[in-house]
């Protein structure tokens, strides 16, 4: 028997967690009238891939990195606000943010703020194009869900 590497702990877990993932999806009841997507089928969906894509890390074969053990010492001696630590404190702040002003300012102008600000945060300084990408995938994303798929978004101070 060969000793299982990291990748196939982790490919064991994520299987697990996929099929247990599933079973609690086909406890999904389906909606009574007939439709072509009903709401169990997006969880069924992710669950088969997780467990696809489980079985495609299980089989992968392991790459040592160069220097992967090795800490970079420029990293943790910057600035208190951009060492990595203090990046995933930033981003979950800047989530719970997000969150709480979906509602009042509505899904374009939070979305619009938190994509803009969290790309500013991680270093990109052309603004003026940071905020047109941001805001175009915001108002795509917002159009396809609003008009095409009929989910309701909370509109907040724009009048759409």
């Amino acid at each position: 028997m060969t000793r299982l590497n990291t990748n196939q702990w982790l490919a064991l877990v994520l299987a697990l967690f996929a099929a247990a993932y599933l079973a609690m999806a086909w406890q999904i009841p389906t909606f009574p009238l007939p439709r072509p997507v009903d709401s169990d089928l997006f969880p069924k969906v992710l669950g088969v891939t997780l467990l696809l894509l489980a079985g495609l890390l299980f089989f992968e074969k392991p790459v040592p990195l160069a220097g992967a053990d090795e800490i970079d010492e420029e990293a943790t001696n910057g600035p208190l606000l951009l060492t990595p630590w203090a990046r995933v404190v930033v981003t979950a702040v800047a989530i719970a943010a997000y969150a709480f002003l979906l509602v009042p300012l509505g899904f374009v102008l939070a979305s619009t703020l938190l994509c803009a600000g969290l790309t500013a945060y991680y270093g990109y300084r052309r603004h003026g194009i940071n905020l047109a990408a941001s805001l175009g995938v915001v108002l795509a994303l917002y159009i396809t869900m609003t008009r095409v798929m009929d989910v309701y978004l909370p509109t907040g101070l724009l009048p759409f």
